[in-house]
């Protein structure tokens, strides 16, 4: 008896081992993946932001069109109004003649000592009158004061393309934006070093961002360009040693190197502009390849591939404006995927 619960006991025990290895086990899966994937979605938060940096630089959005105010002149507003005010007056002038006559009428058949009284009495109304109708045109006035500046101002949708833009460069918001970046950072290193990403790598990217800041300090578009671009170097870095989807992080690759083309359009270096889109180009060609991408994603990918080779003839032509087109629309290709 004795010996069967002791083989009872032992049997028990074992079951409890396992059970709590296999517990930890999965307990520490679940942990590791939920580090990754909140890695991951800060990795791609700096990605976004730098990348929308880089195209404030040359005013490249997505949006085709934006809604711009604009005061309307006072001679249109007068004209507008000019109809309305006319016959207001043209009524006022003719209710006004109507009271006169009753006036006159009320004067004629009253005595001379009445005359005075009522004169008298009706000085002390119309002065009281008067007061409370100064505040009522007072308010009056403020009212129409701000549905006239409601009125005058005109709302229209303007095209916001590569040819169309005549503004300067926002460096106010450019400054907010690295400014607002400080926030994340110290969130982001201590999740890329419990990753194991090389801690050299952290540092160094960090440093990158401070010399970024330098730079937007001082305005300076060419020098921000290309520090905007050194700093999205360590973003492929980051997600290949955190082992993340092979098609996204390819498709960075392929970013980084059209962005490094895209840093050097003001410098009129083509040669070099030249070598960073054969560069992009050769990234994105393993993707052509890659039998393990779902084949939605096919006509997407080979769609973008057309692009980039499109955009590799804007460099043969040495032209600045169809690059930007191009590349504005490549990228949105891109972002599809």
């Amino acid at each position: 008896m004795k010996k069967w619960k002791r083989i009872g006991y032992i049997v028990l025990l074992a079951i409890v081992v396992v059970l709590s290895f296999t517990i930890y086990t999965n307990a520490s899966k679940n942990n590791g993946k939920t580090q990754k994937d909140k890695t991951f979605s800060e990795i791609k938060f700096v990605e976004t932001k730098i990348a929308n940096l880089l195209n404030t630089m040359n005013h490249i959005e997505s949006r085709n069109y934006g809604v711009v105010t604009s005061e309307l002149s006072k001679e249109t507003t007068q004209k507008s109004s000019g109809g309305s005010s006319s016959g207001s007056q043209s009524g006022g002038g003719s209710s006004g003649g109507g009271a006169s006559g009753g006036q006159a009428s009320g004067g004629g058949s009253s005595s001379g000592g009445e005359s005075s009284g009522g004169g008298s009495s009706s000085g002390g109304e119309s002065s009281g009158g008067q007061s409370s109708g100064e505040q009522g045109a007072a308010d009056s006035s403020s009212q129409g004061k701000t549905e006239d500046e409601e009125k005058n101002k005109k709302f229209e949708l303007k095209s916001k393309g590569v040819l169309t833009n005549t503004e300067d460069i926002n460096w106010d918001s450019v400054k907010s934006e690295i400014e607002n970046l400080y926030t994340s950072l110290p969130s982001i290193t201590i999740d890329l070093y419990q990753l194991n990403i090389n801690q050299e790598d952290v540092l160094a990217f960090n440093t990158e961002i401070d010399k970024l800041t330098g730079v937007v300090k001082d305005e300076k578009k060419e020098e921000t360009l290309s520090q905007l671009t050194k700093v999205y170097e360590y973003i492929p870095k980051f997600l290949r040693s955190s082992g993340q989807e092979e098609l996204y992080t390819t498709l960075i690759e392929t970013k980084l190197n059209v962005f490094k083309a895209y840093a050097k359009l003001d410098t009129d270096n083509w040669q070099e502009i030249s070598k960073d889109m054969k560069n992009a180009i050769d990234s994105y060609s393993k993707l052509l390849t890659n039998t393990e991408i779902e084949a939605r994603k096919q006509y997407n990918i080979s769609k973008a591939y057309i692009m980039l080779n499109e955009l590799q003839n804007a460099v043969n032509l040495q032209d600045t404006s169809v690059f930007l087109i191009k590349y504005k629309n490549l990228l949105e290709e891109m972002n599809n995927i």
